[in-house]
């Protein structure tokens, strides 16, 4: 991943405004364009990502709309995300993309004041560091979706080894979410083919091994391609647990 705070805000500024380019080109027609998540369209990707940026600066700054408390007043994960959408749907083009923007400098503004140990109410917790990698991973993810409606390719960037490196340290969170315990004594490394640059991530020890091509391994762990159509191999009883199980988010 990125060594530091200053590299992660970078990473993350260049995926936002990567997607913000898409969104300039775009008619307000397309905006209503359906994506691959059902019932979704471009507006309600950006709405959500807008959404869930502002829950970011108020998770970090305590605020009345920190993730654990916001999304505790829905009866459901899908309903708490689905109210982001709806805030989106009732503005017109123009307002949305402000929403978007103001959102994206908000919590970059945020990010700026905090420590990069500082732990974070985010989920499980994390450090306000991971917190930025967890935004760029959802930042592409949902950037995956756009380019899908507008049948343009997902490309690797450098910024994917960050995603990697997240989705693989969600191991853990992905294997409580699956109901699945993790065998004792047993730790994985990713061994990635990025365009001929091989990326290794984990430790140098580990039991196990997930190799494959690193575009469709952060594909599967945000869950836009099955790990099997992605040809990712598993090397040892963990990682064939782990590959069906891939969960880069909450």
């Amino acid at each position: 991943m990125a060594s530091s705070m200053t590299d992660a805000l970078l990473e993350l500024d260049a995926e936002q405004a990567e997607l913000d380019a898409i969104l300039d080109t775009l008619s307000k027609e397309e905006f209503d364009l359906p994506t691959p998540a059902e019932g979704w369209t471009i507006r309600d990707q950006i709405s959500h990502l807008a959404d869930v940026n502002e829950v970011a600066v108020d998770t970090m700054l305590g605020g009345p709309r920190s993730l654990n408390i916001d999304a505790g007043r829905f009866d459901s994960a899908d309903a708490f995300t689905e109210a982001g959408c709806e805030r989106g749907r009732a503005m017109n083009v123009d307002e949305l993309l402000e929403w978007w923007r103001a959102s994206v400098t908000l919590q970059r503004d945020t990010f700026l004041t905090m420590d990069p140990k500082q732990r974070v109410p985010w989920g499980l917790g994390m450090a306000a560091r991971t917190l930025v990698t967890a935004r760029l991973m959802e930042t592409w993810a949902h950037a995956a979706d756009v380019r899908a409606a507008l049948e343009l390719p997902v490309e690797l960037t450098p910024r994917l080894r960050s995603v990697a490196w997240l989705i693989l340290n969600a191991i853990p969170y992905a294997m409580v979410v699956a109901q699945t315990p993790i065998p004792e004594g047993r730790s994985i490394r990713l061994e990635l083919d990025a365009n001929g640059e091989p990326w290794r991530i984990g430790p140098e020890d580990a039991t196990d091994v997930i190799r494959g091509d690193a575009l469709r391994f952060c594909l599967a762990g945000v869950q836009r391609m099955d790990a099997v159509a992605a040809e990712l191999v598993a090397e040892g009883p963990f990682a064939e647990l782990v590959l069906p199980r891939l969960r880069a988010y909450l």
